[in-house]
């Protein structure tokens, strides 16, 4: 393998969205950096499913709102 042309592999601090921290190895920063998450999977909707159903829920009525006089009367 060719010598110094890998970054440098290091523990450094994870901090969740909801306060909480762990250890991990990365390439990110130096020895002993924090890296402070904005988006996890405890608060991102792709994982929660929270939001985002309310959000899919507001595009039919949104849709529904935009074709209403097209609709069949029976």
């Amino acid at each position: 393998m060719k010598k110094d042309i890998h970054p440098a592999y290091h523990e450094i601090n994870v901090v969740m969205t909801d306060g909480t921290t762990f250890k991990t190895r990365s390439t990110y920063g130096s020895e002993g950096d924090t890296l402070t998450l904005d988006v996890d999977p405890k608060s991102h909707p792709a994982w929660t499913g929270g939001s985002m159903q309310l959000r899919e829920r507001g595009q039919v009525e949104k849709f529904n709102r935009r074709f209403q006089s097209f609709r069949r009367k029976a």
